[in-house]
């Protein structure tokens, strides 16, 4: 009986070990270093089941989507994907002030699609904090920790991610990279924020854009030092560090902003960062050829997989934007060409993707079949790894 005993409490003691190591788990929910947004935002796009052949043929594993639609995650099943679903801005109010609304949320958006739906992360809003809305983001934190407790609930937080993208409205300069702090009105709401995230070992998203700060100010910045091209680059006197491209400085303005915040180990993801292929008249820099230079060149860069000047060590990961053209967006013209593939799924300039390419002789999901299978030949000789 003692030895029966002493199995009894060694296994128990096991258990205790095996649940207390669960709850520090840091979930990976970004597989290599290249990812993209698949906005919907439009009627001639190809169906989910399409779209996810085509991302296969493109061997592109890092998905973003701007809600949970039911449809796409019943598409992206079985297909080895790895999703980000996003709860939208217009529902954080209820789910900050009802924990059984974002319980129920989860319940029906991500719960009974996994795991056949590699849901790897749910972004709770989108670009709230830097934004006009004051209630907004006072509701923030509260649904990202109820959504949080939802997952907690149900044992899923080992699995799905929780997180949300911020706009670089949030700082309160980035220039130099290590000057970058967070505005006044937004420190109040951060930092509580970055210390829930640092708790349950969250990431921080930034959208970043060199397309928007150049349009902004192109009298002072080298149009190639935002598309990576040859310039001469910045020094940043304080940390004796030069950049040679504006995507690397801004991300290292987030860090900077974080590490004053008391988070300098973070991690910095890129939620979207991506270049329009046409434009209005006063968005002259919007064309076909500078988009496909910066996505071009944004590709090799992450290729590399190395980190930034400041952080050499954080692999630098990025969901481009976007997969798709979307001519329902409101706004600017840009808004709507940003896609790397045209609505009919076909590219829009060349990056070494292959598009989806319809004829008389053969369907749209034929034609991607042949192309998983020749992409998939590909991989093989590849020598670049994302």
């Amino acid at each position: 009986m003692g030895v029966l005993r002493n199995r009894w409490t060694w296994f128990g003691l096991l258990c205790i070990v095996a649940c207390f190591l669960n709850a520090f788990v840091t979930v990976q929910a970004f597989t290599g270093t290249y990812g993209i947004n698949y906005g919907r935002v439009a009627d001639n796009i190809p169906s989910p089941e399409d779209v996810v052949m085509l991302l296969r043929a493109a061997m592109i594993k890092n998905i973003r989507i701007y809600d949970a639609n039911h449809s796409v995650l019943k598409a992206f099943r079985g297909s080895g994907l790895e999703l980000v679903v996003n709860v939208p801005n217009e529902l954080l109010k209820d789910f900050s002030s009802n924990e059984d609304h974002a319980m129920n949320w989860v319940k029906d958006n991500v719960q009974p699609f996994l795991p056949e739906t590699y849901i790897r992360g749910i972004t709770v809003g989108n670009e709230v904090l830097g934004g006009s809305d004051q209630e907004l983001a006072e509701a923030l934190l509260g649904a990202i920790k109820n959504i949080y407790s939802a997952l907690n609930n149900l044992h899923l937080t080992h699995v799905v991610q929780v997180s949300t993208a911020h706009s670089q409205a949030v700082f309160a300069n980035s220039y130099p990279p290590s000057s970058c702090i967070f505005r006044e009105g937004v420190a109040q709401y951060m930092k509580p924020l970055l210390q829930f995230f640092s708790h349950v070992g969250s990431p921080f998203f930034i959208n970043v854009y060199p397309f928007l700060a150049y349009m902004s100010d192109p009298e002072h910045i080298n149009l190639n030092y935002a598309l990576f091209e040859s310039n001469p680059g910045i020094y940043d006197s304080k940390t004796k560090l030069h950049y040679d491209n504006m995507f690397d400085a801004q991300i290292d303005a987030s860090y900077a902003a974080l590490e004053d915040a008391g988070f300098g180990h973070m991690e910095v993801i890129v939620s979207e960062t991506g270049w329009a292929s046409h434009g209005d008249d006063n968005e002259a820099v919007a064309t076909s050829h500078n988009a496909r230079t910066y996505n071009y060149n944004l590709r090799k860069r992450l290729a590399i997989r190395k980190g930034t000047p400041f952080r050499p060590n954080f692999l630098v990961r990025a969901y481009v934007f976007a997969l798709f053209n979307e001519n329902l967006k409101p706004g600017p013209t840009s808004e709507r060409n940003f896609g790397l593939f045209k609505p009919d799924g076909s590219i829009s300039y060349y990056i070494g993707f292959s598009g989806l390419k319809s004829s008389s002789a053969s369907s749209p999901v034929l034609s991607l079949k042949v192309q998983i299978f020749s992409g998939s030949l590909l991989l093989l000789f590849s020598i670049i790894k994302f």
